[in-house]
């Protein structure tokens, strides 16, 4: 039997000596490819629009244009854009809040191990799940604003589209909220597509963000 086609990654990072580092580990494994790096931001999104990777390693910070900017414009001009992991030194950093707003689908920090590094960039190209739901609590508790009253998707959703959300939160596939709810992996599929509808988000990343800025995921 074949083996599947390689994850393809582009790496994005001002620091050749982080790009070559990256490289290095990526490359030593079977499934995975480097397919393109670039240097600053702007380069990024030239680089993606020409390789169309599945994963894009983006730093945070860098010249010209910033992982932020980068990756709205990827997002925003790709019809099957890649899944974009942001990579930073500090989990704490409001870029990174903010390139989760804007599509990133994880964060990863600099300082991670490569087993870390490797299982990352599987999770977010072959799995439905959320890639480090503790790490994303943490950072939507710290900077998620206040808001007075809950946005209106908050009420439109139904019963099971809200447990739904609290299972995503929590990082588990469509699989394991299929056995959790004792439903079918069709009924969930079609619940997590009513939650991005309802809450106008990308993904399930986008959608935890949300839930978490209206309050809605407060205490879990």
């Amino acid at each position: 039997m074949s083996r599947p086609a390689p994850i393809r990654v582009v790496l994005a990072d001002d620091e050749r000596m982080v790009r070559t580092a990256l490289r290095a580990i990526l490359s030593a494994e079977p499934d995975l490819e480097v397919a393109g790096e670039a240097a600053t931001g702007a380069e990024a999104v030239s680089v993606v629009r020409d390789l169309r990777p599945d994963v894009v390693l983006m730093d945070v910070r860098m010249p010209d244009v910033d992982g932020i900017r980068a990756t709205e414009q990827i997002l925003a001009t790709s019809s099957e854009p890649p899944r974009i992991v942001v990579v930073t030194t500090f989990e704490n950093d409001s870029y990174v809040y903010d390139a989760l707003r804007a599509g990133a689908a994880g964060f990863l920090l600099k300082r991670a191990d490569a087993d870390a590094l490797v299982q990352a960039v599987r999770l977010v190209a072959r799995s439905d799940s959320l890639l480090f739901p503790a790490a994303v609590r943490a950072l939507a508790t710290a900077h998620a604003r206040a808001h007075p009253d809950p946005p209106a998707w908050v009420a439109k959703l139904t019963a099971r589209e809200g447990e739904v959300l609290r299972h995503l939160a929590r990082g588990l596939t469509n699989a394991e909220i299929a056995r959790r709810m004792e439903v079918g992996p069709a009924t969930v599929k079609s619940h997590v597509a009513a939650v991005l509808a309802k809450t106008g988000t990308r993904d399930r990343t986008q959608a935890v963000i949300a839930a978490y800025e209206a309050g809605f995921l407060n205490g879990g």
